[in-house]
């Protein structure tokens, strides 16, 4: 082959030969070595004679000058060409790596380091497969674990907190060290007891090669099992089958934990090795660890999924877990899953506590009960409610009720053992998701759901907070939670307790109680204050409120309950129950998401269209009497109480043709017609007409009482709209019009004369209602003070509009020195000064302040 070929293939070769070196006997060594030389020798020949051939090609003055190729093969010539041997090529490489590490140490640099360090252990693993360990190596990380550690302490005391990268690193190495000098902390030992003796020892000892020691975590097998997955089983490393014990379990979940979060993972692959390594777990610690991983990793699988929520079979498999771990920790009580736990290290054996020591394993009881509800609450987001889908995945929430309770008990067993110091605030999340899971209930349901749940636990388990022979009283359940969470908690979970508890009240028709409880919070002064979601529960306490009262058949308190939600007409935003897309709104695609993820599940939802209904009928009761009112009184002042209702009444009144009634609003509309012209009659069986009623409990009753109330509003109407065409009128003709009692009339003439709003007086010797007249004004006066009216309404909002835009600059339109023939003319009364005043006493001059476009706009 042609030297051209070979030249380009050199790296290869060097390295390779490097290879040999090492591995080859020395005969063979020594044999290449004269190959080599010959070699070179026949290659110096051919390149003499090719360089012979070239001097006799130049001519003249060339043949005399040295060119620049030769001046460079004449330095080639002149060094000294060394052989390394492999091994003096991998020291070098170690030395220039901790030379790094040590300039990256100097300036503080710990991302390089964590880099550098990486790139270190790679090279020392391969000398230390055949010699001995490089002392160099020992030193460097023995040092390195010392400035860490100074570093972190520094970090504790210091106000200067590094840099993102910095931490991250720092962060990264805390790990990499603990885990890299376990493994030679017999040789840290030695270099710490004496450094200057340990680096000066010569490396006399043979080099061995280190004896393998076997790895427990994997046994090879060459026969497989032919009925274990039709004959198929798991390869491992030289194409053999792998099986797993219940030594190498604790090896694999640190594996399994070290790749959480890293790319190409292959979640589903983690959660089969496990529930193999759950099947060969021999000890409850063994069982307690897995299961903590398990759980954890089944959670992962979300972010994978397209819709972004756990399958339901992955949720029922975790919430099984997650009460086995329970039942785990129940009966082993010398273990205990604590958040601030420290990780066992050493994998080869599990920790042996001394008698009456308990065993601490890092996990947290609380978080995985909130994350399985979390997912529950996210999966029925995306189910269609009205399938039969939806009704069979909400009845995974009793055992998930259950799971809490039980839950709940465990950490109450913690906060029991002192020396553990249980911070109470596991406690307060899971009272709260409990509370969460029952507030909106009726309390046949939260019956229902708490018998069920005391009788998947053990009767020897028994809650403080609870006690199981208090599970029959619903009643004071909610409140027991809610009081639990006053004393204990704050701020965003103490509100929240206290809203459930309101909404409890209202829901259960208790509606001084819960309207007593919510003036007294001041919560609607500071909920601007809280999170969304806290926010969205305050809208749902008010408006179920506000239905209570309406049920009290207490129409003003409702109507003024609901104002605020109903007549903003964005209720489904405002209750989380649907996403109001707005033709022209800069929504972002990632605030779409999240008001998408605040969603409420189906049923939790309270009925928008009875919202409506209750809403609109309140507002015509009280709406109609107004109208009658102003129209027949025109110097009282008018004013709206529902601005909603009057603008879908101007809506109805302005339509040519209005035929029978279809939804819930031209029932209210017709009706308001109706009552508008004294048939109480129609407009009751408008109201009652509406089905939406039956959504509600002892419909009859409810409609019994509309007819009562517009009964009455009726009335009040007919007496606003004839009373100045009346003189006298007899309290048994109105009775026998609107089918009231004289009683029941006389009472609401005389609560409408002492409110003022009727000039008349009664006279309960006849039995009749004397009406005063007044002085009548003709149209022309009432058109005349009208405009009155508007007139100093005007004069009053341009004052307040002057006094706004001068504030600051009230004499900035008053001339110092104006008093010259052209002195008055703007911003020339400087001029006109000096000109007048040319023999007396001189004022300032130039031009002064005149009050520039606006001094001229209110001028003119």
């Amino acid at each position: 082959m042609s030297r051209f070929f070979t030249a380009g293939d050199s790296s290869s070769e060097s390295s390779s030969s490097d290879e040999e070196e090492l591995y080859s006997d020395p005969e063979a060594q020594k044999h290449s070595e004269e190959e080599s030389s010959s070699e070179s020798e026949s290659e110096e020949e051919e390149e003499g004679s090719g360089s012979e051939s070239d001097d006799d090609d130049k001519t003249g003055v060339n043949k005399f000058l040295r060119d620049q190729e030769s001046s460079e093969e004449s330095e080639d010539e002149e060094k000294v060409t060394v052989v390394k041997s492999a091994k003096d090529k991998r020291l070098e490489e170690i030395e220039g790596v901790v030379k790094l590490i040590d300039n990256a140490r100097k300036i503080g640099d710990w991302n390089t380091i964590s880099t550098e360090f990486d790139k270190l252990n790679r090279q020392v693993v391969k000398i230390a497969e055949k010699e001995k360990l490089p002392k160099i190596y020992v030193k460097t990380i023995a040092e390195l674990e010392d400035f860490m550690n100074e570093t972190i302490a520094l970090q504790k005391v210091t106000t200067k907190k590094m840099n993102a990268t910095n931490a991250k690193g720092l962060n990264a190495m805390k790990q990499k060290v603990k885990r890299n000098n376990r493994d030679y902390a017999t040789e840290i030992d030695k270099y710490r007891a004496d450094k200057d003796e340990y680096m000066m020892e010569e490396e006399e000892e043979e080099v061995q090669p280190a004896p393998k020691v076997k790895k427990p975590k994997i046994q090879y097998t060459d026969e497989i099992d032919a009925g274990d997955d039709e004959g198929f089983s798991k390869v491992g490393k030289h194409g053999k089958a792998l099986q797993y014990t219940s030594e190498s379990i604790l090896k694999h979940l640190r594996t399994i934990i070290e790749s959480r979060g890293k790319k190409n993972t292959d979640r589903a692959e983690q959660i089969r090795v496990m529930e193999k390594l759950l099947e060969v777990a021999t000890t409850p610690y063994q069982t307690i660890r897995v299961l903590l991983t398990l759980v954890s990793t089944r959670f992962d699988l979300t972010t994978s999924t397209s819709t972004g929520t756990m399958s339901q079979e992955q949720w029922k498999m975790a919430e099984h877990e997650y009460g086995k771990l329970l039942e785990m920790l129940e009966e082993n009580r010398n273990m205990v899953v604590v958040e601030n736990a420290e990780e066992w290290e050493d994998d080869e054996k599990p920790p042996q506590p001394a008698a009456g020591e308990l065993i601490k394993i890092p996990g947290s009881i609380v978080s995985i009960a909130e994350r399985l509800d979390d997912e529950l609450t996210r999966s029925l987001q995306h189910i269609d409610p009205h399938t039969a889908e939806y009704i069979e995945r909400l009845s995974d929430e009793q055992a998930l009720y259950s799971n809490i309770l039980r839950g709940l008990l465990y950490i109450e067993d913690l906060q029991k053992i002192e020396k553990l110091e249980t911070p109470q605030d596991g406690a307060n999340r899971m009272v709260m998701r409990r509370l969460e899971h029952i507030y909106f209930k009726p309390s046949q349901v939260v019956s229902i759901l708490e018998e069920t749940a005391w009788k998947t636990i053990p009767s020897h388990l028994d809650s403080k907070i609870t006690p199981r022979n208090g599970a029959k009283d619903i009643a004071s359940l909610v409140q027991v939670l809610s009081t639990y969470l006053f004393v204990h908690s704050a701020d965003i979970i103490r509100a929240r307790a206290y809203l459930c508890q309101v909404y409890y009240f209202a829901l259960h028709d208790q509606y001084y109680r819960a309207r007593d409880m919510l003036l007294m919070s001041h919560l609607q002064e500071t909920i601007g204050n809280f999170n969304i979601n806290t926010q969205i529960l305050f809208n749902r306490t008010l408006v179920q409120v506000g239905l209570c009262a309406f049920r009290a058949n207490l129409v003003y308190e409702s109507q003024n309950t609901l104002q605020e939600i109903c007549g903003s007409g964005r209720q489904k935003e405002l209750l989380a129950q649907g996403v109001m897309m707005q033709r022209y709104s800069q929504v972002t695609p990632e605030q779409e998401k999240l008001e998408r993820q605040r969603q409420l599940p189906f049923h939790m939802h309270i009925n928008l269209e009875l919202l409506e209904c209750v809403y609109l009928t309140c507002s015509m009761l009280l709406e109609v009497p107004l109208l009658a009112q102003t129209a027949s009184s025109p110097d009282i002042k008018k004013r709206v109480i529902s601005k909603t209702y009057r603008r879908l009444l101007e809506f109805h009144e302005r339509q040519i043709f209005t035929g029978p009634p279809e939804n819930t609003r031209d029932h209210v509309m017709q009706a308001s017609r109706a009552l508008a012209a004294g048939e109480w009659k129609k407009a009751a069986d408008l109201i009652n007409a509406i089905k939406i009623w039956e959504l509600m409990a002892d419909s009859e009753k409810i409609k019994k009482m509309l007819s009562e109330q517009i009964q009455e509003e009726g009335l009040r109407t007919y007496l606003f709209t004839y009373a100045p065409f009346y003189d006298t009128l007899s309290v048994s003709t109105l009775a026998s019009l609107f089918d009231l009692s004289e009683r029941k009339v006389a009472a609401i003439v005389s609560k409408m004369i002492a409110h003022e709003e009727l000039a008349a007086a009664l006279d309960q010797v006849n039995s009749a209602i004397i009406f005063r007249k007044g002085v009548e004004l003709s149209r022309l006066q009432s058109l005349a003070l009208t405009l009155s009216d508007k007139a100093s309404g005007l004069i009053e909002a341009n004052e307040r509009t002057l006094e706004q835009r001068t504030q600051g600059t009230a004499n900035a339109f008053e001339r110092q020195g104006g008093s010259g023939g052209r002195g008055g003319r703007g911003g020339r009364g400087g001029r006109g000064g000096q000109r007048g005043d040319r023999g007396g006493s001189r004022t300032r001059g130039g031009q002064q302040f005149g009050g520039g476009a606006l001094g001229g706009a209110i001028k003119a």
